[in-house]
C-alpha cells in the first residue's frame, strides 16, 4: 500500500472520519464480544471461575508483543498494511471462536483460550501500528475535540448494540434453551461482521509516511520512552492507576448481585445509566482537555473515579434499605462522569507527549504498562478477595492504591496545566452550557446527524 510524504486537508479530514467510524464498528464488536457475553458463553461451556478470570486477562496480557511489534514497524514502516493486516486476522478468529462448540466437542476451554491469546496478539500489534498512524494524522490541538466525538459515537452505538444484544440472548433462552451457546455464537459472528467492516474502512484510510531515518538498534527503542524524565512518569502514573482501577471495578458486578441480590438484567440497567452520563460529559472533557491540558482534566476527573471506590465501600451499610438504589444510581452517574474524563485525558496524553518521529515506540510503552497492570490486577484481585474479610475493604484498599497513582499525576508535566480552581470553574460553565434544553436538543441532533453521515 503506498502512501504519501504529507497529507492534504481533505485526506486528513477523510482520515478523522475513517477513525470515528471504525471506533464505533469496533465498540459494536467489542460489545457483541466482549466481557459479558464471551463469559456467558464460556460458562455455558462448563468453565470455571478461575477460567473466566484467565479470559478477562488475556487481552491485557497480550500487550507485552508491543514492545518486539515497535520495531516490526519502524523496520517495515508501511503502517497501514501491519494494521489492516494484523486486524482483519485478529477479528476473523471470532468466526472461529464461534465454531468452537460444534467443532471441539471436549475441547472447548483450552481451543478458545489459544485463539483469544492469538486474537489479542493480533490485535496488539495492530494496535502498535495504528497508534503511531493517529499520531500522524489527529492534529494535536484539537485532541480533546476529537476524541470525545469518537468516544461520544462509539458510546452512542454501543448502548443500543449492548441493550439489543441482552435482549436477543434472553429471548433465544426462552424459545431455544437447549441450544445456548449458539445465541453467543451468532453474537460473536455479528461482531465479526461489524469489525470487518470498520477493516474496509480502515483500509481506504490515507497514511502520511514516517519519517526518514536512520533505524536504531532494537535495545534503543525500547529505552527511549524511559530516558525521557517526563514521559517515564506517565508510564508510572498510568501503570499504577490501571492496576488500581481494575483491581476492585471487574468485580462490581459480583458485587451488585451477590450483596443487594440484583439480576444480570438490572446491572446492565445501572451500566447504562453510567454509559449515558458519559456521553454527556465527553464533549465538556474534550473542550477542557483542549483549552487547558490531559493533567487539567485528570487532576479533577480521576480524585473523583478514585472517591468511586470509597462511595462502593459505603453502601454496604446500606444493604437492605430502600436507599440503597439510589445511592448506586447517584454512584453511578458520578462514576460515568468522572470515567469520561479520565478515559479521555489518559487516552490523549500519551499522543500529546510523545514525539512525533518517536511515537511507535513511545505509545507502545504506555500500552505495555498499562495492559499488564490492567490485566494482573483482576486476577490478583480474585484471589485477595477470599483472605481481605469483605467487600468494603476490598473497596477501601483500591481507594487507598488509586490515591498513590495521583501522587505520579502531580508530578507529571504538560504544556497548559492550569489551578483546579480556574478548571472546575469552567466545568461548571461547560457544564451549564451542555444541559440547557437548546444544547441537548442541538447535541441529540449532531449525534443523529453523525451517525446518518457515517453510515452513507
Amino acid at each position: 500500500m503506498k502512501n504519501k510524504r504529507l497529507l492534504s486537508d481533505n485526506e486528513v479530514q477523510k482520515g478523522l472520519r475513517s477513525i470515528i467510524f471504525d471506533g464505533m464498528m469496533s465498540q459494536s464488536l467489542s460489545t457483541l464480544t466482549g466481557s459479558v457475553f464471551l463469559t456467558a458463553f464460556a460458562l455455558a461451556l462448563g468453565a470455571s471461575e478461575l477460567i473466566v478470570g484467565i479470559l478477562a486477562t488475556i487481552p491485557f496480557l497480550a500487550n507485552v508483543i508491543q514492545i518486539p511489534a515497535v520495531f516490526l514497524v519502524e523496520k517495515l514502516r508501511v503502517r497501514k498494511s501491519i494494521t489492516v493486516l494484523a486486524s482483519a486476522l485478529s477479528r476473523s478468529l471470532w468466526l472461529v471462536i464461534a465454531s468452537v462448540p460444534f467443532i471441539a466437542e471436549g475441547f472447548e476451554i483450552p481451543l478458545i483460550i489459544v485463539l483469544l491469546v492469538a486474537l489479542s496478539l493480533l490485535a496488539s500489534i495492530g494496535s502498535c501500528s495504528w497508534n503511531s498512524w493517529m499520531n500522524d494524522i489527529v492534529p494535536k490541538k484539537s485532541l480533546g475535540n476529537f476524541f470525545s466525538r469518537k468516544m461520544l459515537m462509539s458510546t452512542a452505538v454501543g448502548i443500543p448494540a449492548a441493550l439489543a444484544a441482552a435482549w436477543f440472548i434472553s429471548v433465544w433462552q426462552t424459545y431455544f434453551p437447549e441450544m445456548e451457546v449458539l445465541g453467543y455464537s451468532t453474537l460473536f459472528i455479528c461482531g465479526f461482521v461489524f469489525g470487518l467492516i470498520g477493516v474496509i474502512v480502515v483500509s481506504r484510510m490515507p497514511e502520511p509516511s514516517m519519517t526518514a531515518q536512520t533505524m536504531p538498534p532494537f535495545s534503543e527503542i525500547v529505552k527511549k520512552p524511559f530516558e525521557d524524565k517526563n514521559f517515564k512518569t506517565l508510564i508510572k502514573f498510568l501503570a499504577s492507576w490501571n492496576f488500581a482501577i481494575n483491581l476492585a471495578m471487574p468485580f462490581l458486578t459480583v458485587y451488585l448481585m451477590t450483596t443487594f441480590g440484583y439480576s444480570a438484567s438490572s446491572v446492565t440497567i445501572f451500566t447504562v445509566i453510567s454509559q449515558i452520563t458519559s456521553m454527556l460529559f465527553f464533549r465538556v472533557w474534550g473542550a477542557l482537555c483542549d483549552r487547558y491540558s490531559n493533567v487539567s482534566v485528570l487532576k479533577i476527573a480521576g480524585p473523583a473515579m478514585v472517591a468511586v471506590a470509597l462511595m462502593w465501600a459505603a453502601t454496604s451499610a446500606f444493604a437492605g434499605s430502600d436507599l440503597v438504589a439510589v445511592l448506586i444510581v447517584g454512584i453511578h452517574m458520578i462514576s460515568g462522569a468522572a470515567s469520561a474524563g479520565v478515559n479521555l485525558a489518559t487516552g490523549n496524553i500519551g499522543l500529546k507527549l510523545a514525539p512525533k518521529d518517536k511515537a511507535t515506540s513511545y505509545l507502545a510503552a504506555t500500552s505495555l504498562f498499562s495492559s499488564v497492570s490492567a490485566g494482573l490486577a483482576p486476577l490478583i484481585g480474585g484471589i485477595a478477595i477470599g483472605f481481605v474479610g469483605g467487600w468494603e475493604y476490598f473497596f477501601v484498599f483500591a481507594f487507598i492504591l488509586g490515591l498513590v497513582s495521583l501522587w505520579y499525576l502531580l508530578k507529571l508535566k504538560e504544556d497548559g496545566n492550569a489551578p483546579n480552581k480556574v478548571v472546575v470553574k469552567e466545568l461548571v460553565v461547560e457544564l451549564k452550557n451542555t444541559t440547557s434544553p437548546q444544547n441537548v436538543a442541538s447535541k441529540a441532533k449532531s449525534v443523529s446527524d453523525h451517525l446518518l453521515a457515517a453510515f452513507k
